[in-house]
């Protein structure tokens, strides 16, 4: 994680300054000192405060930062997040950047909050999907544990996602499971198997050949969800997915669901708004 972070902020340092912040330069002494803080404009759930800290602590490690907000709190138009104090030009040439990382991830962690409050009476946990942003991924899934979410697979790496075009490739489901399970032993690698089906048949398949520790309904409605869900009847975990949105959201949770995957945490969520000021 901090390598994570070391890396990302030396690239969007290089793609914003460039050999120079020649506006700040000209027009601000070198020796100039000031203060800022971090107003919040948008009402909704606070992410991204520890990036930012990183995001001037490699700027100018002279720079203050005093945290008053912590990430994951739920905060209004108005409250002061952080302040800052030291060398003006420092200021300035990580102003961009920070708030660029606090607005994308307090927008994911806000909408991400807001779809658990929905389901909070239900069992069912939001998932996040791997339509993020390249190079952005771990940053975007940070935001969605903050706003109380939970993170899916985080790439092709850590489980075995066998998919309809996986299944299509392969013969089909029990053929699938059975490659993959195959493959696992081969490679003395321990990870999760989720196969996604379309489906009762294909449930019930799945279920016959076994070794698979979630069970995706890929585009199942809600009422179809619940049949599922008695299907496999505590046999494996179970997932909703496909054309979930926060309209139909309440009855896929309540169809008994283990999992709620949602795409739009982030890939179309828009940023929280807020601005760093002078005062």
């Amino acid at each position: 994680m901090q390598k994570y972070w070391e890396d990302l902020i030396e690239r969007a340092l290089q793609e914003d300054i460039g050999p120079g912040d020649h506006s700040s330069n000209c027009s601000i002494p070198a020796t100039a000192e000031g203060q800022v803080q971090l107003i919040v404009k948008q009402n909704g759930v606070l992410a991204g405060v520890t990036a930012a800290r990183k995001v001037f602590k490699k700027v100018d490690p002279a720079v203050e930062f005093e945290e008053l907000l912590s990430d994951g709190r739920t905060v209004q138009v108005g409250q002061i997040a952080f302040r800052l104090k030291g060398k003006t030009r420092s200021l300035l040439r990580g102003e961009r950047i920070a708030l660029n990382i606090m607005q994308r991830m307090s927008g994911i962690a806000t909408y991400t909050r807001s779809l658990m409050d929905l389901i909070g009476h239900t069992k069912a946990q939001i998932l996040d999907t791997r339509k993020t942003t390249p190079t952005l991924r771990f940053m975007e899934k940070e935001a969605v544990k903050i706003g109380g979410g939970t993170n899916h697979r985080f790439g092709l790496y850590d489980m075995v996602m066998l998919k309809d075009n996986h299944i299509d490739f392969a013969g089909g489901v029990r053929p699938a499971l059975q490659k993959a399970k195959e493959y696992l032993r081969a490679q003395d690698l321990n990870i999760p198997i989720e196969i996604e089906t379309r489906n009762e048949a294909e449930i019930k398949e799945a279920l016959a050949e076994g070794g698979m520790s979630r069970i995706m309904f890929d585009n199942f409605s809600p009422a179809a969800c619940q049949q599922a869900v008695q299907l496999v009847n505590g046999a494996c975990e179970t997932e909703a997915s496909g054309g979930i949105t926060e309209a139909n959201l309440v009855p896929y949770a309540e169809s008994g669901v283990d999992f709620i995957s949602v795409g739009a945490l982030t890939h179309s969520v828009k940023g929280l708004d807020m601005s760093l000021k002078a005062y």
